[in-house]
């Protein structure tokens, strides 16, 4: 029947994905269901150790797991110029990364725990601890995906309120994330993340855009051992909030094709910002 017909040819459509000038067709016909071959998989790229997400995709069929092992922020020099300090550890924070087709992913990034502390002079003390917010996110490459010099995608995402002990501000949040890859001479890579986010205004009476913009820049130490360097920032759109800046540095390890290591510190430019932020991560591909 022409109706069957018709079914077939969406069902074929649907997961053969958006086909692009740079995807070659023996990867377009792949899905989550159907995985790339071994050989024909891409190099590894990941959306950590840096705040500036990639463009490039997991490989239809694969899992990709790239997690903080742990990670610290300490923070005194606050915009309030209170004499209040605030401690935060967190551990096993993930990003769970599904190659749906050749060109997109679906992420789930979960808090599993963390724990705060805040002390406030004289005398006042606050500890929070326990599972923090969920976060769903796809990314789609438009191009670049499989080869070019420069790689774009788009990521919209949506946060879920599931934090414990008030980690969290309770309130369901998304944007959208507007990440461009480009290869500069010399064997360097550079990065630039343009986000904007609709959040909850402090109060709750609202919300507010802010806007996020990041640019990082790579390049390969000694074999397996590479390194970056960022500057990012955050403005919001919510009534005398400061903006935020950093300054972030680290490394990155590969211990195979699927296995990467990577550690940095982030500092902070502004009082807005955490004054130290050390982290460790591992990152892995199915």
């Amino acid at each position: 029947m022409k109706s069957n017909r018709i079914l077939r040819a969406w069902c074929l459509a649907l997961f053969a994905g958006p086909a692009s000038a740079d995807t070659p067709t023996g990867k377009s016909g792949y899905h989550l269901f159907r995985p790339v071959p071994v050989e024909q998989m891409r190099e590894l790229s990941t959306d950590r150790p840096d705040k500036t997400e990639s463009p490039y995709t997991v490989d239809a069929g694969h899992v990709q797991v790239e997690m903080d092992l742990a990670a610290f922020t300490y923070d005194r020099h606050n915009s309030d110029r209170s004499d209040t300090r605030i401690e935060s550890w967190s551990f096993g924070t993930v990003n769970l990364k599904f190659g749906l087709l050749n060109n997109v992913d679906f992420q789930i990034v979960l808090e599993p725990w963390s724990v705060s502390r805040t002390v406030e002079r004289p005398g006042g003390r606050a500890r929070a601890d326990g599972f923090g917010d969920l976060t769903f996110r796809t990314k789609v490459n438009l191009w670049g995906n499989d080869g070019g010099s420069t790689a774009f995608a788009l990521m919209p995402f949506v946060k879920v309120p599931a934090n414990q002990d008030d980690l969290g501000n309770h309130a369901v949040e998304g944007g959208l994330i507007l990440p461009l890859a480009v290869e500069l001479p010399a064997g360097w890579g550079m990065g630039v993340m343009t986000e904007i986010d609709f959040n909850e205004d402090a109060d709750g009476r609202g919300h507010h855009a802010e806007w996020i913009n990041s640019i990082t820049f790579s390049h390969d130490i000694a074999g397996r051992l590479g390194g970056y360097v960022e500057l990012f920032t955050a403005v919001t759109g919510e009534r005398h909030a400061p903006w935020v800046a950093t300054l972030d540095v680290g490394l990155t390890y590969g211990l195979t094709d699927n296995v990467q290591l990577d550690a940095g510190v982030n500092f902070g430019l502004t009082r807005s910002a955490d004054d130290v932020a050390p982290f460790v991560g591992l990152s892995v591909r199915f």
